[in-house]
Order: C-alpha cells, then sequence, then structure tokens
C-alpha cells in the first residue's frame, strides 16, 4: 500500500510541439478534454493535466506540456528546460509524429536523499531545484530534479523526482474516466535501471531488457490506449 511518504508514480509527461496540439491529441487519443493546467515562468512551458485513477498511486495525474512561444524562460541560459524540451532530436519527432509520452515523474518524501542514493550509484539525476506556478487555489510549489542539461536519463525510463509542498495538484483535479492499468519500463541496461529504481524506493517497478523505451496501458472512454516512446 503507498501512502504520500512513499516513492510512487506522480505523473506521466506528454510532450507536444505546441499545447494546442497536445489538446487535441488529448481528445482525439484518449477521448477526454484535459483540464486546466498553467504556465511555469522558471522553464517557459505550460501545461494542462488529467487525473489517473490508480490504486498504486492516489495522486498520479497525465501532463500534457509544451513550450509557451509567448513566454521567455527565467532560466538563465546555458540551462536547459526540463524533459530534454530544449533538445532538437525531441522536438523534430514531436513535428514529425506529434504528441507523445516521453518521460515520467516520481514523488519521494526526501528528494534530497533520493538524489544522493542515485550520485552514490554514480547517476547524476540533477540539483533539487524550487519550482512553483499559480493556480485558482493558491500558490502550487514544489521541488524537482533537474540536471543543468535538462536530459531524461536512461532514455526518459529513470524518472525526475519531485517532492511537492503543501498542496498537490491532484487534490482539486475531478475525475477524468482515465485508469493508468500499467507502466512499463525497458532498457539495454535493465540491471543497472533497476538498481537506481530499488534505490529510490520504487522497487516495485520492473525492467524488462530492450531497446530503451516507456509503455503507459490507459482505460479510456474510447477502450483501452497505449502510449509508448521508443528513445
Amino acid at each position: 500500500m503507498t501512502t504520500p511518504h512513499s516513492a510512487q508514480i506522480d505523473h506521466l509527461v506528454v510532450a507536444a510541439r505546441t499545447l494546442d496540439e497536445g489538446v487535441a491529441w488529448c481528445e482525439a487519443t484518449l477521448g477526454v478534454v484535459p483540464g486546466r493546467g498553467g504556465e511555469h515562468a522558471l522553464f517557459g512551458t505550460h501545461n494542462r493535466l488529467l487525473r489517473l485513477s490508480c490504486a498504486q498511486a492516489p495522486r498520479a495525474y497525465l501532463e500534457i506540456i509544451a513550450v509557451n512561444p509567448q513566454a521567455t524562460s527565467t532560466r538563465p541560459a546555458p540551462l536547459k528546460r526540463w524533459f530534454d524540451l530544449d533538445h532538437p532530436a525531441l522536438q523534430a519527432r514531436l513535428a514529425q509524429h506529434g504528441p507523445q509520452l516521453v518521460h515520467w515523474v516520481a514523488s519521494v518524501p526526501d528528494i534530497a536523499a533520493a538524489t544522493r542514493q542515485l550520485t552514490a550509484l554514480g547517476i547524476q539525476r540533477g540539483p533539487a531545484i524550487a519550482a512553483s506556478r499559480p493556480t485558482p487555489s493558491g500558490l502550487l510549489q514544489w521541488r524537482i530534479s533537474v540536471r543543468d542539461d535538462g536530459q531524461r536519463l536512461f532514455g526518459g525510463a529513470l524518472p525526475t523526482l519531485i517532492q511537492w509542498g503543501n498542496a498537490h495538484p491532484a487534490d482539486t483535479m475531478p475525475a477524468s474516466g482515465l485508469t493508468l492499468q500499467s507502466l512499463t519500463l525497458s532498457h539495454p541496461d535493465a540491471p543497472g535501471l533497476q538498481q537506481a529504481l530499488d534505490a529510490i524506493g520504487l522497487d516495485t517497478m520492473a525492467v524488462t531488457p530492450g531497446s530503451a523505451a516507456l509503455t503507459a496501458l490507459l482505460d479510456t472512454p474510447l477502450g483501452l490506449r497505449t502510449l509508448g516512446s521508443a528513445f
């Protein structure tokens, strides 16, 4: 049984070239309109959100995120945006194939301790930086691990880490009709990725050998849908 004090899936990250494209993809692929999101001044991005019913992660949600063309990141150059959103290869994939699952984020009770565990394994997940965004219910605040180069690790299969403040965005999200049935991970270095997950308290997540990939199975109003991304 998971609790707010245990490591667990926090959210899935679907990247889009534009937020409008992400919304249209969500309606066509999942059969639902994504809910309200917000803007991230630090990274010059914006998002839309959907709650995911998930027994193993009661606060899980899906994030559709894109670079906001009307905003300028306050993160000083040469520091990059999170989730590889500045990477030309990712942007080229989004332009060619449309919005897609690219990453996942895990909530941890102590992000400093979790990043130390990864550092001990020789994995630099990035410093825990403070971030926030305004909402109608007040200011959401959190700490999140973001490398200076913005890179995902293990081809996106090793999660970014997050530790929320007093509020979590899922607390005010209505039910969406989406259920996360499973999240599966694969990587050529399956033992290395498994060791990293075990170290941060995600030992229930199994990794299979293969190409770097992240696959989510969702039950939606349109039936079962598989979101996958091979890196």
